[in-house]
């Protein structure tokens, strides 16, 4: 048995209520009230994350550019500073090494927010990769990341925030130097909930004290605490995918639906740029789809996916939709069958049940 890792904010969990899990070797909170009342805060309200898990990797030197050109699927030299960016890295034959966020600190200096489950192959594979003037750091160990998201997370953390205007901040941009209740912190808007909210990185000796701060400034607001199972319903509703379904070694990015992140026509030749071109000039045979349950049941992760006697593909993530009251999921399957309206059996529990292909995102908010 392999120690469980914690996070800086461990403690909380119990103050809180926390009902930990295993999460990828972390011993992170599933829910701290219920998944169904921290997911209504989030759309309604706001909710606060510990998200510390995440890994964060610098890279910096004059020839980060480049380098990170080489390794990532969306086009870094359209980031300008203050701004971050969506992307992934692949594999030579255009399987997913990762998903994750590119921030832009500096001309020479980025920082890679990437998945808690892969940070030690991402660092490693960063590593081998490595050429020119460019150096990086693993700086996880040392990191804490809060995420504060929901209609009232900006009137919450504004209360905090002294000086720094918070509505300044725009959609995947960030402020570097901000300071929350004393602290010093990255502020960032990137979200992955399908809510507006916040991405707050701090030294991991400063968590405790800011979620605390956090929690009382929003306790008038209904401000609570979320775990892993609401962020995992939220960002499903959003269709935002997560690594390890949606995406991973034998999915493509494209298969996946984030096409947008995968820039092929960018000048620089990135790792796995031709297996892409060739899936995208060939046409995908798979393709991401939403569905949704006509038949009573819920579709579950790895659950079979029929048309007649032919299996398709499979649900990659599935539940009760807490916002839709709906029983949907998102399945891999062959893109033959992907059109709008098409009938499906999934295969739950040993009986095949009917479901229909339907559009997505599931749940999209308003704009203000």
């Amino acid at each position: 048995m392999t120690e469980l890792k914690r996070t800086p904010l461990f403690e909380m969990y119990r103050e809180y209520g926390g009902k930990t899990i295993d999460f990828g070797g972390w011993e992170l909170p599933v829910q701290f009230s219920s998944i169904k009342e921290e997911h209504e805060a989030v759309r309604t309200r706001a909710g606060l994350f510990d998200v510390s898990h995440m890994g964060e990797i610098e890279v910096k030197g004059t020839d980060s550019l480049k380098y990170l050109q080489k390794m990532m699927t969306n086009d870094v030299a359209k980031l300008a500073i203050g701004g971050a960016q969506y992307t992934a890295m692949c594999y030579e034959n255009g399987g997913t090494v990762d998903d994750l966020l590119i921030y832009k600190i500096g001309d020479d200096h980025y920082l890679l927010v990437v998945n808690a489950s892969n940070i030690e192959k991402d660092y490693t594979w960063l590593k081998d990769h490595l050429e020119g003037s460019v150096t990086i750091d693993d700086l996880s160990e040392t990191t804490a990341q809060l995420a504060l998201q929901g209609p009232l997370s900006q009137k919450v953390l504004q209360k905090l925030a002294g000086s720094t205007d918070l509505s300044q901040i725009g959609n995947f941009k960030f402020q570097q130097q901000a300071v929350l209740n004393g602290i010093h912190a990255l502020i960032s808007r990137t979200g992955y909930t399908g809510e507006d909210g916040f991405e707050i990185y701090c030294h991991a000796k400063d968590a405790v004290s800011l979620w605390k701060a956090i929690l009382e400034a929003g306790k008038d607001d209904g401000v609570i605490p979320c775990g892993l199972g609401a962020r995992d319903t939220l960002r499903f509703e959003a269709t935002l995918a997560l690594y390890g379904q949606e995406l991973s070694p034998e999915i493509s990015p494209l298969e996946a639906g984030i096409g947008f992140a995968v820039k092929l026509k960018k000048e620089a030749e990135f790792i796995g740029k031709q297996a892409l071109i060739q899936q995208k000039e060939q046409g995908l045979s798979r393709k991401m789809v939403g569905i949704e349950m006509i038949d009573r049941g819920i579709p579950r992760h790895g659950y079979p996916v029929y048309i007649g006697e032919q299996k398709v593909g499979e649900v990659t993530t599935g539940t009760q939709s807490p916002t839709l009251k709906r029983n949907i999921g998102l399945a891999l399957i062959s893109s033959e069958y992907g059109d709008l309206g098409t009938e499906l059996e999934i295969e739950i529990r040993g009986k095949r049940l009917k479901a229909e292909v339907v559009p997505t995102p599931f749940y999209k908010r308003e704009k203000k």
